[in-house]
């Protein structure tokens, strides 16, 4: 393709869905004199609908920046951050770090790099027609611009000689933290602001049996004690309106062996803070934690401790934290689950369960320095979807090779960790333990195409062929019978 001649390209939009929590930031006369620089904005291209992105969930220096299929994940929030002269630094949520070119050539790629002094780090901001954006890099003078007119995901967001086309022009999309609640929410405030100044009492309050999106809308703050959606409250939304999920807490500290008023304990299931099975379950934009401290308690039996048991038909986590040590996210055997751009920790088998779950473009950390097994399902022979990391960046600060992506809690469990980062903690030599009698060989235990230090392939590591691929995605997982297809 001639470059030159790019600006006469057609356009081509995109179409997406504007989530309730983001907001479209409105033409104006100088857009560019509106920057916010105390909020996060996602970015999208005016040539192909697609976001700013670092790939693959990286925090590294040199990471490259892409466009993505807009998801308002960490990942495509960024920061404008004023370094004076009207110039700005762009700073990643997700990484903390900024965007940078890396050169004066035209072509050159945008990365990501601590923050400097340095001005391949200060862009500029003009107006282009129809409310949308240019960045101008101070030191090349040059515009930020998707290569070759890509369409695609993945595709190098570069810098080029000005021209104005509209794979230069970008619209900025503002993510909200005003605390607003959508319209008809149910508002929960612990200072009474709202109309409940507990979850629990929220969930209580809504319809039974809904057809439609039932959103509670909770004011940023620390709620603690457990909650539960039941059967009966279906197509509930759980929204934390604060600048990022960490703004919203949900928590409790109940492990498998605490003991209850009445003398008994709680076992696994019961010390969840929250137990959800009310179908078409939605959570946004907050935290759901278990906060035992099973070092602080080593002599206590029962370390077990659920942050979440998910057994809800058609459930969807978008842009969460799931905090815990031992077993922090259960899900059950009626789950079928999507996880995106969401937060996972824990330290033993703290993703587990006979259920489908999808985790995508999510980050997976293990907090135990000794390490430990990610996951332990128990997917019935009879299902062939378990458990799939689609995307993932899975990460730790424990030694290498002392982590294992999982061991097999039924003899049949079925785990595919697919295109996924594997940090340095990941045993390469043997990535996968058993558990009982339950052998991981026996397992449905299978890889393709990770990558990171973690990652690579040997008579241990049995990899998911290209034939096969096209049955794992995250659409075959979750479509059961009835087609559901929330990725897209």
């Amino acid at each position: 393709m001639v470059k030159h001649l790019r600006r006469w390209l057609p356009l081509t939009i995109a179409a997406f869905a504007v989530p309730s929590a983001v907001v479209v930031v409105s033409a104006s006369p100088s857009l560019a004199a509106t920057i916010d620089t105390s909020v996060y904005y996602v970015l999208t291209s005016r040539h192909s609908g697609k976001a700013i992105d670092v790939y693959n969930l990286a925090t590294n220096d040199g990471a490259p920046i892409v466009q993505w299929a807009r998801n308002n994940g960490n990942q495509q929030q960024w920061q404008f951050v004023s370094v004076g002269g009207g110039y700005y630094q762009i700073k990643s949520r997700l990484s903390g770090k900024v965007l940078q070119i890396a050169s004066a050539q035209d072509g050159a790629q945008l990365t990501q790099q601590a923050a400097s002094g340095d001005t391949k780090q200060h862009f500029g901001v003009t107006d282009s027609p129809d409310g949308h954006i240019q960045l101008i890099n101070r030191h090349s003078g040059k515009a930020l611009d998707v290569w070759e007119w890509s369409t695609a995901d993945g595709g190098r967001i570069s810098q080029y000689t000005d021209t104005d086309g509209t794979n230069q022009q970008w619209m900025l999309h503002k993510i909200s933290g005003s605390g607003t609640p959508p319209a008809g929410s149910i508002v929960v405030a612990a200072d009474g602001s709202g109309q409940h100044t507990t979850v629990q009492a929220a969930i209580n309050a809504a319809p039974t049996n809904s057809a439609t999106t039932v959103t509670i809308a909770i004011r940023p703050g620390t709620y603690r004690g457990v909650f539960s959606v039941p059967s009966s409250k279906t197509n509930l939304h759980l929204l934390g309106l604060g600048a990022d999920p960490s703004s919203v807490v949900l928590v409790e500290n109940h492990s498998a062996g605490t003991l209850k008023p009445d003398g008994t304990t709680y076992g696994t299931n019961g010390s969840a803070t929250a137990t959800v099975t009310g179908r078409g379950f939605q959570a946004s934009n907050l935290t759901i934690s278990n906060d035992f401290d099973e070092v602080a308690n080593a002599s206590q039996p029962g370390h077990q401790a659920v942050a979440l048991y998910l057994n809800s038909d058609r459930s969807i986590l978008t842009n969460v934290r799931l905090l815990g040590d031992q077993d922090t996210f259960l899900v059950g055997a009626t789950a079928r689950s999507y996880v995106r751009n969401s937060y996972i920790e824990g330290t033993v088998d703290f993703i587990f369960g006979d259920g489908i779950a999808v985790m995508h473009s999510s980050q997976i950390h293990e907090k135990r320095s000794t390490g430990g097994p990610l996951t332990a399902a128990r997917t019935p022979a009879t299902r062939a979807y378990g458990f799939l990391f689609y995307r993932c960046n899975l990460t730790s600060s424990a030694a290498a090779n002392s982590s294992s992506l999982g061991r097999p809690w039924g003899p049949d469990a079925q785990v595919l960790y697919r295109e996924s980062t594997l940090g340095a903690h990941i045993n390469t030599a043997q990535p996968w333990t058993n558990m009982s009698s339950n052998t991981w060989q026996n397992a449905r235990f299978r890889e393709y195409r990770n990558n990171g230090a973690g990652a690579g392939t040997n008579s241990n590591r049995p990899q998911l062929t290209d034939a096969d691929a096209p049955n794992y995605t995250p659409q075959k997982y979750l479509a059961g019978s009835d087609g559901w297809n929330p990725v897209g």
